[in-house]
């Protein structure tokens, strides 16, 4: 008989339901600001876009100093806790704010908050979870995450239907799943025994960093990689508009995509557990360079909708592997700054490959951008196959 695999830990569930009310109120927030910020505040595109920019570099470069400073302190859960409390007391500044000085304000904390939660949170999901489950644990948590971003939209959508359009209104209401969401990380999630008031050296010094070794730089290449292959889902918001859907049925392709992305996480994380990681990966990989094909080739509406399908596939199979990856490739002590530098790179990929999709798509059209990006996937699979920094036997080999 095969020996039952542990159970999924309470911690695990409960970080995934901070998670999804995390990005309840997010979303709510963040699907309604840019009409908020033009329509309400008179503020230019241009403004917008600084805004979104400035907000988003500054939570990759949290990242880093907060991974880093969970290894040093052995106290993740403090960190985590701190990030989701930032982000869950910008939230009454939406509805109070009267200029866009306001709101660049709120979101520039509120990116804080995330860049100082995410690594340790991701590094405390590897601590607490025993390493044959822990695809399974990532994938939960992503799976909860992303259904709070299907949530999230549709709940301000209804929401400004029902109160005639009141941006203040729904932006107080964004405010109680973050609260929550503040209380259930307090009350349910603790940090295992064996990090608290452990010695901890500075983990950015260069013998700690090359202890990361070989095995986990393989890791963040073929996250950099991919992370060039996968511009801004905004893309696919364009591409559907220009298949000829009713615009006010354009944003569901979202909706859509992360249904399937939510859908996936799960059952796929679950399975690398009991599967060969590297093949996973790569299956993932050609998903995304299949769905690159498909956008690129018909502007017809059932085209779009099944590359968006796939998108949402791609991205249920690789997100919670690449981190699962990750942890599994770093030393304990140092999986905080492994995360943190592995959020960044990746995240700076996906800056500069929406840069050079708009690029593209503004001169020579989608088939371009999209081919771009199925080029950068093939490159992925082709370093993918090169490496056998995943082991050949999976986490957890079934015994005969």
């Amino acid at each position: 008989m095969n020996p039952p695999l542990p159970k999924i830990p309470p911690a695990i569930w409960a970080l995934g339901f901070v998670s999804l009310l995390t990005d309840i109120s997010s979303e709510m927030v963040h699907s309604l600001l840019p009409m908020f910020l033009v329509g309400t505040l008179g503020a230019s595109a241009l403004v917008l876009g600084l805004i979104e920019g400035l907000a988003e570099s500054t939570a990759l470069v949290v990242k880093v100093f907060s991974g880093a400073l969970s290894d040093y302190w052995g106290q993740r859960k403090r960190l985590a806790v701190a990030g989701y409390f930032l982000s869950a007391l910008t939230k009454p500044v939406f509805p109070l704010a009267s200029s866009v000085a306001m709101v660049l304000a709120a979101r520039f904390v509120d990116r804080v908050g995330k860049g100082v939660r995410d690594a340790p949170r991701d590094a405390l999901v590897a601590d607490i979870t025993p390493p044959a489950i822990r695809g399974a644990a990532f994938g939960l948590r992503q799976a909860l995450d992303t259904v709070g971003a299907v949530l999230g939209p549709l709940l301000a959508a209804g929401l400004m239907l029902l109160w005639a359009n009141d941006f203040r209104l729904v932006f107080w209401v964004a405010a109680v799943p973050a609260l929550l969401a503040v209380l259930l990380i307090v009350l349910a999630v603790h940090e295992p025994a064996r990090l608290v008031g452990a010695a901890r050296s500075n983990p950015i010094q260069r013998n700690n960093l090359r202890r990361l070794g070989a095995p986990y730089w393989s890791v963040v290449a073929v996250g950099t990689l991919f992370g060039l292959a996968r511009f801004s889902e905004a893309f696919l918001i364009l591409r559907a508009y220009q298949s000829g859907i009713a615009m006010a049925l354009v944003p569901l392709v979202m909706v859509a995509m992360n249904v399937v992305y939510a859908a996936s996480a799960y059952p796929f994380g679950k399975l690398s557990d009991r599967v060969n990681r590297r093949h996973l990966l790569g299956a993932g990989l050609a998903l995304l360079v299949l769905a690159d094909g498909v956008l690129a080739s018909s502007t017809h509406w059932a085209a779009v909708l099944g590359g968006v399908a796939l998108w949402g596939m791609h991205m249920g199979i690789t997100q919670g592997l690449l981190a699962t990856l990750v942890a599994a490739t770093a030393p304990e002590d140092l999986r905080g700054t492994a995360f943190g530098v592995y959020n960044l790179l990746g995240g700076l990929a996906l800056f500069v490959a929406s840069a050079v999709a708009g690029l593209l798509w503004s001169r020579w059209g989608a088939a371009a951008a999209f081919g771009v990006s199925a080029g950068f996937g093939l490159l992925a699979l082709l370093l993918l196959a090169r490496n056998s920094w995943v082991a050949d036997a999976p986490a957890h080999t079934p015994q005969a």
